[in-house]
Order: C-alpha cells, then structure tokens, then sequence
C-alpha cells in the first residue's frame, strides 16, 4: 500500500459578500485546495468560515467521499452577526444546523486551539 502525501496546495481568502456584492469586514471564507498524489492523483477542497479571529465552521470535500462538516463548538453560535453569516456560509438555518448537530451529521470540533496566536 502506498502513502499518499500533499503534492501541492492553494489558499484563498475573501471577505463574504453583501447580497448587494460588498465586502462584509471581519466575515472571511478561506478555500484550500490540496492536491495529492500517490496510487491516484485528486484533489481535497476544504472551505472554512472565519467570523473575526474565531473560526466557526469547516467543509471539507473529498472527492473519494460525502463532504465532511465541522463546526466550533464555543463559536458555531456565539452571536447574532456569527450566526447570520454561519447561516450563509451553510445554506441554512439555525434550526437545521442543530439537528445536524444532534443526528451526528455535523461534528463539534475545537477548530481554534491548534490555529496560530497573534503576535503582540
């Protein structure tokens, strides 16, 4: 059996847009693509929704399997303004997301621990 390793990958970092198309300050989607090769070559899209310094939600696209979504549990729901564009960045309501949550279909993850501190 062989290893597959990163062969190369691609960050991206928006703002989220308005329904107007303005940038909406401190709401950022950040897309990575990592590419892997190894017995096959394919390519993983993980797109991660960032509400201030806090990330909130995670999807990851798997070409080999159904999509995998993480959120925060201390920040998934922390305010109103994370909440409304959590809600944009899933495609639905809040109502919805916690039933995803209690079925299992959605992990609570700690998805800020392990990110970089600021610098003072």
């Amino acid at each position: 059996m062989t290893q597959e390793a990163v062969k190369s990958t691609h960050l991206t970092v928006k703002n989220m847009l308005s329904s107007k198309g303005n940038k909406i300050a401190n709401q950022f989607v950040i897309e990575e693509y990592l590419h892997y090769s190894g017995s096959g070559s394919y390519t993983v899209k993980r797109k991660t929704f960032q509400s201030y310094n806090s990330i909130i939600a995670r999807i990851t696209s798997d070409p080999m399997g159904p999509d995998f979504i993480e959120l925060d549990p201390k920040y998934w729901n922390y305010s109103n303004t994370t909440s409304k564009y959590r809600r944009l960045f899933l495609g639905e309501g809040t109502k919805q997301t916690e039933a995803k949550i209690k079925s299992n279909e959605y992990v609570l993850t700690d998805l800020n621990t392990s990110k970089l501190k600021e610098v003072a």
